[in-house]
């Protein structure tokens, strides 16, 4: 998880420890991550590996993040990329939450998103899959719906069968580290997996005392497919292979971070 700012604003603050997880929480594994928009393939690919993602949308939002833009990749040349950006309101200023911040003109933003991505993909092959993505968006004004959306469209899409919840309704201590460890706690998982980016920060003992190890979750680096990983959209390798060879890779992706894999 990429955290954008050294504010951290949760909805609430607890005592030392959090609810028992309901009855129907998932356990597995857990990942948390901010609502980005069309996230990159390296986002997308441990939301898969996950069987419960956590929506983290009561932090500061960050216009140099992910939340309210993705960059594009050109179908034949990966390394020709143009941002998809969408002009957002920040009704608090700085401090506004994601949660909290708004599309400028919610009809533009998706009529820019369509002739956008049509034009980057519309030669695909594998459209057909890309515009049902597209048409799954919803018609909120809020930058956090958008972005979950069009995620758990993808995820759909590659035939995913995990739950999402948001973060705002736990109840966690304030700490960065002991948060996050609440979050996973509150869903009854078993293991929490961490990208590249948040391993740079985290403090694993939150997670040991709550019986949760830290799984670190990283990507190939050898693969055509991934070597844009962590900047572009995952919407071009959708276009570029299609669904089922895409949820193919992820599905290795998972399998080789999944604890028992080499037990």
């Amino acid at each position: 998880m990429t955290l954008t700012s050294a504010s951290w604003a949760p909805a609430s603050t607890a005592a030392s420890s959090v609810p028992d997880p309901p009855a129907d929480a998932s356990g597995g594994l857990c990942a948390i991550h901010q609502p980005n928009l069309f996230p990159r393939l390296s986002t997308l690919a441990k939301l898969f590996s996950a069987d419960y993602w956590i929506v983290l949308d009561d932090v500061q939002f960050a216009r140099r993040d992910y939340q309210h833009r993705a960059r594009l990749a050109a179908l034949d040349d990966s390394s020709r990329q143009q941002w998809l950006t969408l002009p957002t309101h920040l009704p608090h200023g700085r401090p506004t939450l994601i949660s909290q911040a708004r599309l400028v003109d919610p009809r533009r933003s998706r009529r820019t998103i369509q002739l956008l991505v049509r034009q980057y993909y519309g030669r695909s092959r594998y459209w057909g899959a890309v515009a049902e993505v597209l048409d799954a968006l919803d018609d909120s004004d809020r930058v956090a719906d958008l972005a979950r959306t069009s995620t758990t469209a993808l995820l759909s899409a590659l035939g995913w069968s995990g739950k999402v919840q948001g973060s705002t309704a736990i109840p966690t201590r304030q700490g960065r580290s002991e948060r996050l460890a609440d979050l996973a706690a509150a869903t009854g998982s078993t293991h929490y997996l961490c990208g590249t980016g948040g391993l740079r920060y985290l403090d694993a003992a939150p997670f040991d005392t709550h019986g949760i190890p830290v799984l670190p979750f990283h990507t190939p680096v050898d693969d055509p497919l991934w070597r844009w990983a962590r900047r572009c959209s995952s919407l071009w390798a959708l276009s570029k292979i299609g669904p089922d060879a895409l949820a193919d890779q992820l599905t290795a992706q998972r399998e080789a971070h999944h604890p028992g894999a080499h037990a």
